[in-house]
């Protein structure tokens, strides 16, 4: 079994050929009703590193199949460029949207990119211009290995140019375009809001206080833009986040924002936080951004698991109040957030307060 391209890569050969299916995962179901016979599937290099090799472990037994890696088509761009890959991000775009690479462009930074087709090249030249970075040298490199290998050089700012599939871009990124921090507290303008977020610094000690983890689960209620979820998904690649928010104009606008800074993994729910508890994953750490209720505190405390951290932000004197209880109660820390930022007065300058926030921490 394989795709058309490698089946015509074959030799005479007397055994059957049957071709893959678009969808790749339709394959699935043809490949298992072979069970029992010796059956071989054709993959591009490493089968593991983005490749076919993931989906057939998923599904059959370790005793049922053995792979046979060959150079990938990074280790071969790595080589063709002089580039040590230990130093290199290696992103997977030929099933993925572009601003996957967001959270990686910055001046001086190398990436390897493996590309749907030959027309996806103008589409990475038009994301990359978009974003600020039309100065960003690409290698586009078709058919590594073979006998059409071709390299052509070009600038994201270049002309379109026709390529054909296989195809993977080596990129030198170079431009002035806005760079996601490493830190927290990334820039408000970062993020499209109706001014229902959580601002830059509470943003800080917010994410602070839920301290995010490898392979860790955070639920967003309230989500608002989706800001605090979308910077727990930044912190690592295999954290995972739920936002829920009851507004849809809000909901689908954290969909977005997460769509656009390379986190489309966000799911996000449209509902009341209470409402939507049941169907979410058992969460590591919870978020209370909006809606804040006694309700909702006390069917959290019913519904996560020991363990779990639990952080909420309160600006009103009733929601101050009922985290005072609840701190209380159940111990954690309380803390009172106040913040002035100068702005002109008059002549010269003065102190302009935002609300203070009081922000409970604690672990269930």
């Amino acid at each position: 079994m394989g795709s058309p391209r490698h089946l015509s890569l074959l030799p005479d050969v007397s055994a059957r050929l049957e071709e893959w299916p678009v969808p790749f995962a339709d394959g699935i179901e043809i490949l298992k009703g072979f069970s029992g016979q010796r059956v071989v599937a054709l993959a591009s290099g490493d089968p593991f590193w983005y490749g076919a090799g993931s989906v057939f472990a998923r599904h059959f037994a370790s005793s049922e199949w053995c792979a046979f890696p060959v150079p990938s088509t990074f280790s071969r761009a790595a080589a063709q460029m002089g580039w040590p890959l230990e130093t290199t991000h290696c992103v997977g775009l030929h099933a993925a949207p572009m601003p996957r690479l967001k959270p990686h462009l910055a001046t001086g930074q190398r990436l390897i990119v493996l590309l749907r087709d030959g027309d996806a090249v103008a589409e990475l030249q038009d994301y990359l211009a978009g974003e600020g970075f039309a100065k960003t040298a690409l290698t586009v490199m078709e058919a590594l290995g073979g006998p059409r290998q071709r390299v052509t050089q070009l600038t994201a700012s270049d002309p379109a140019q026709p390529f054909q599939h296989p195809v993977c871009a080596a990129l030198e990124v170079t431009g002035d375009g806005a760079v996601l921090t490493c830190a927290s507290g990334r820039s408000d303008e970062m993020f499209d809001h109706d001014g229902q977020m959580t601002k830059r610094p509470v943003r800080a000690l917010t994410m602070s206080a839920l301290a995010p983890r490898p392979f860790e689960t955070l639920w967003d209620l309230g989500a608002g833009s989706g800001s605090i979820s979308i910077e727990w998904l930044l912190s690592h690649p295999t954290t995972h986040a739920v936002a829920v928010e009851a507004n849809p104009q809000r909901a689908t606008r954290a969909a977005q924002n997460a769509q656009r800074l390379g986190v489309d993994r966000l799911r996000v729910h449209t509902a009341s936080s209470i409402d939507a508890l049941d169907a979410l994953p058992a969460p590591d750490a919870v978020f209370i951004g909006g809606g804040l209720s006694q309700d909702l505190l006390e069917a959290l405390w019913a519904i996560v698991p020991k363990g779990c951290r639990i952080v909420a932000n309160a600006v009103t004197l009733e929601a101050e109040a009922l985290l005072a209880q609840w701190h209380r109660t159940e111990g954690g820390d309380l803390l009172r957030i106040e913040l002035a930022q100068s702005k002109p007065l008059g002549s010269k300058r003065g102190w302009s307060s935002s609300y203070p926030i009081v922000q409970w921490g604690v672990t269930r």
